[in-house]
């Protein structure tokens, strides 16, 4: 009876305990215009994808949220043994959302299984030769050349059960390029604060507050709903009576009406993410176009027309609102290897547009492609609509035709596109990310990985893979610089602007806003 009475009282004030957090625990909704293409971890390398994954999967390091220092996760501590290899040290006690323990078996697979060739994870693997068990919680990562960068890579390499991998046709990441789908595609199982509860693709993602979790929650969301809402109206009226609690991607004619409504409210930063036009520049012809046995696009003078005749500064004005920055380069400028020199735009001029075109063999123009997404990027098929319209001044006509990101991506590694929108977010926050992904001759592993024009230059190929392995700070500020300002001169790509993004919200929200636009649901408070 006296052992029954003591374990009575324990557990009353055990509930007393966890009674304020129960208490104070709250629901939380938000929306953007985009939807994720898969549960893969490591299948489609977008940044939406990866914020939403952090909820269910963890990396072995992250991002601090308030700082982007990087800072232990399911590594506890990592230490160089040599300049090529890293010993890790793994957290005990942490268990898959099935209760299975997480140890070396599971991050020496999830790893590797980010180098599969399927996955389009190889920016963040790049330089990893191998990855060895020492122990039950101790890993070594086995490098091909010292990586300077090799922390900041791995932020986004989450980790998955080897066994529930393995038990569930999921051993390799689902194929971006395909229709064939594995388990992982639909399902998801992590070391996460959340649990993805269901999909409905296109409609909601519900998750659940994952009670054993190892971490410290500084938030108080017990259940999230997310969903994608592609039109810029219906995002606004669900904000505006309460349907949601928040909104990624606001309209930005939008926003000065939201910052004056006394219930909501706005906040908002320069994003690491800049958008830019890619080019084929592989073909001999382009498909579809009027142009018979050439590739215009592979004429510099041609790109640099196609540039110039783009008024950047009208797009950030009318189209953007303020929510984008003109660049001249393809990274941000919190980003190693941007300087102001670098970031300059070419002048915008019809005239010199018109001239490049003649003296490249085309007076009167020609007939293009042009591929956008809808619902990824701010405004993004508005601005494709302006562009087209602003070519159309100099003779080249371009054949808009944009897609929701689900299908797009798809399509543009597949090759499928002659001229493209894509933004790049720089997880890194060093040039290298993208230069190796967008610039660098396609190749094997992370080089060219996204360079669907398949641009080639030697000497960019030179400094991508010198950078790589450049331990000596300023030599290898001054080569990220110059490979940005080769990009520029051979107008590898064309850049637009930097993102700003602002995020609208009930007063009763505090949230980190984070410059990679993606939303720490750890440390979300419903008020």
């Amino acid at each position: 009876m006296q052992l029954k009475k003591r374990f009575l009282s324990l557990a009353a004030a055990a509930a007393l305990l966890l009674a304020p957090a129960l208490l104070h625990a709250r629901p939380f909704k938000w929306a953007s215009q985009g939807e994720i293409g898969t549960w893969d971890i490591h299948s489609d390398n977008n940044s939406l994808a990866q914020g939403i994954h952090s909820w269910v999967y963890e990396s072995l390091v992250y991002y601090n949220s308030r700082t982007f220092a990087v800072e232990p996760l399911l590594a506890t501590s990592w230490k160089e043994i040599s300049p090529t290899q890293v010993r890790f040290v793994l957290r005990q006690g942490v268990k898959f959302h099935d209760g299975s323990a997480f140890g070396a078996d599971d991050a020496v697979f999830s790893l590797q299984r980010a180098m599969a060739k399927t996955s389009t994870f190889t920016p963040n693997t790049q330089g990893i030769r191998q990855v060895v068990k020492v122990d039950e919680y101790t890993i070594d990562v086995l490098l091909s050349a010292p990586n300077p960068v090799l922390l900041r890579q791995m932020t986004d390499l989450r980790i998955m059960s080897r066994a529930w991998a393995q038990k569930n046709r999921s051993v390799e990441p689902k194929d971006i390029k395909g229709m064939e789908e594995n388990f992982a595609h639909r399902n998801a199982m992590g070391t996460g604060p959340y649990t993805l509860e269901s999909w409905q693709p296109e409609v909601k993602m519900v998750f659940k507050r994952n009670p054993n979790w190892w971490g410290k929650m500084e938030g108080n969301v017990s259940e999230m709903v997310y969903t994608p809402i592609k039109s810029t109206a219906t995002r606004m009226a669900a904000l505006l009576s309460g349907e949601v609690d928040m909104v990624l991607d606001p309209a930005p004619q939008d926003l000065a009406r939201l910052r004056a409504t006394p219930e909501l409210k706005v906040i908002d930063g320069l994003e690491y993410r800049t958008i830019f036009l890619g080019m084929d520049q592989f073909r001999e012809e382009l498909p579809g176009s009027n142009i018979q046995g050439r590739n215009p696009l592979k004429d510099v003078r041609v790109r640099r027309a196609l540039y110039q005749a783009i008024d950047a500064e009208t797009i950030a004005r009318s189209i953007m609102r303020g929510l984008g920055k003109p660049n001249g380069t393809l990274v941000a400028p919190m980003v190693a290897g941007y300087t102001e020199a670098v970031g300059k735009r070419l002048p915008y001029s019809v005239e010199a547009a018109r001239k490049l075109l003649a003296e490249a063999g085309y007076p009167d123009g020609f007939e293009v492609d042009f591929a956008c997404p809808n619902n990824r990027y701010i405004n993004d098929e508005a601005i494709c609509q302006a562009i087209t319209a602003m070519w159309s001044r100099v003779g080249v006509r371009a054949k808009l035709r944009t897609m929701p990101l689900s299908t797009f991506l798809p399509m543009l590694q597949r090759y499928e596109a002659s001229v493209y929108m894509l933004g790049w977010g720089v997880t890194t926050f060093d040039a290298l990310y993208t230069l190796q992904s967008l610039a660098r001759t396609v190749g094997a592993g992370a080089d060219g990985n996204y360079n669907v024009g398949r641009y080639s230059h030697p000497r960019m190929d030179y400094l991508v893979d010198r950078i790589k392995v450049e331990t000596d700070a300023p030599v290898r500020a001054r080569m990220l610089t110059e490979a940005l300002q080769l990009s520029n001169d051979t107008v590898s790509h064309i850049p637009l602007h930097d993102q700003v993004i602002p995020w609208a919200m009930k007063r009763n929200i505090d949230l980190v806003h984070r410059a990679d636009n993606r939303v720490d649901v750890r440390m979300v408070k419903v008020n």
